[in-house]
């Protein structure tokens, strides 16, 4: 066995709709926008991850930017897996070796995925030599990550803002209680960004320009106590056709959000409408957690914490919370066996 493990590697992955973030050796050794280019006249890809990402919204007709990953599952299975391919090759220390080596892998998926997404994944996972692979549930990776010991007899209410989707799950003994996953997340937050200088500032922005509206100035409510300066926007015109600015502040966003917001608020009442008394009592003294890209949104804590009365704590580097309770799940696979996925 020592000298089959000689030619196996153990990595762990978190396969997200924006970001993929991959852990080898307790590091992590890629985090990278989860986006190919791909020559639409050979169908190679051509550029993955950041590179990607600077071509998004700037490509002419032979070369595509695609996202293969939609809502948190596989949506392109072709640009996926090339995508982790090379993602994985690109780790320094698998780039060394003579040989490609077998790997270890545990992914983490979303808690509402389907039993043909979850064979995508692994399909996936096979095909890039995964020789062994093993799924966990997104919220119980958060919650590892974060540091909740989720085999104790005690209810821990995990809330996972990602990309494409937001996982709400009540844990307790190794398992999910109760949980709901909603599509509404990081893209949608930009969707609606989009929206609103469309309709408010007659300006036509791309999704990049959205992305860092958000991350620079995005909020969750109108009144922060140290709020952000106001930024100027530039896109395109939709009456005159020409490249124009716009000031923008963090209340316009705050107002462009609300709707999506309210959503995530509605569903997170709705699990805890679902909880056990029992488990309700223990959240009641826990609270709850915000893991994933979105809850570093500005004042959102606050709001969640107003809506439903409970003290809510960001976890701490909440875009690696996942990734890294994946990994801590790696380390310890005989420990975790029973929270993942068969």
């Amino acid at each position: 066995m020592a000298f089959f493990d000689f030619w196996t590697e153990s990595i762990a992955i978190d396969l997200g709709t924006a970001n993929t973030l991959i852990i080898h050796n307790d590091k992590v050794v890629v985090d990278s926008p989860s986006i190919v280019a791909i020559d639409k006249r050979t169908d190679k890809i051509i550029a993955v991850g950041k590179e990607a990402s600077l071509m998004q919204g700037k490509t002419h007709e032979n070369i595509k930017t695609v996202r293969p990953l939609k809502d948190g599952v596989i949506a392109d299975f072709n640009a996926s897996e090339q995508m982790i391919s090379l993602l994985i090759n690109s780790i320094p220390s698998l780039k060394k070796k003579f040989f490609t080596p077998a790997l270890k892998m545990v992914i983490c998926i979303p808690s509402g995925i389907t039993e043909v997404e979850m064979r995508a994944v692994r399909e996936s996972a096979e095909r890039v030599n995964g020789k062994e692979v093993y799924l966990i549930h997104e919220p119980m990776a958060a919650a590892i990550g974060i540091g909740v010991d989720i085999m104790q007899p005690k209810g821990n209410m995990i809330v996972d803002i990602g990309g494409g989707t937001t996982e709400i799950a009540v844990i307790a003994l190794s398992g999910i209680v109760c949980d709901k996953s909603v599509k509404v997340a990081g893209d949608v937050f930009t969707g609606d960004i989009i929206y609103y200088m469309r309709t408010q500032h007659n300006l036509f922005i791309g999704e990049r320009t959205a992305e860092k509206i958000k991350i620079t100035i995005g909020s969750a409510s109108e009144e922060l106590e140290s709020p952000p300066d106001d930024i100027s926007v530039q896109g395109r015109d939709l009456l005159t056709g020409k490249p124009k600015e716009a000031m923008i502040s963090y209340r316009e966003i705050a107002k462009a959000l609300d709707k999506s917001i309210i959503r995530i608020e509605d569903s997170v009442m709705e699990t805890l409408s679902q909880t056990p008394p029992e488990l309700a009592a223990d959240i009641y003294n826990t609270g709850i957690y915000l893991a994933g890209g979105g809850s570093m949104l500005r004042g959102l804590d606050k709001r969640l914490s107003k809506k439903t009365d409970l003290p809510v704590f960001i976890a701490e580097d909440p875009l690696r919370a996942v990734v890294r309770g994946t990994g801590i799940t790696l380390k310890n696979i005989e420990r975790y066996k029973s929270v993942l996925v068969k």
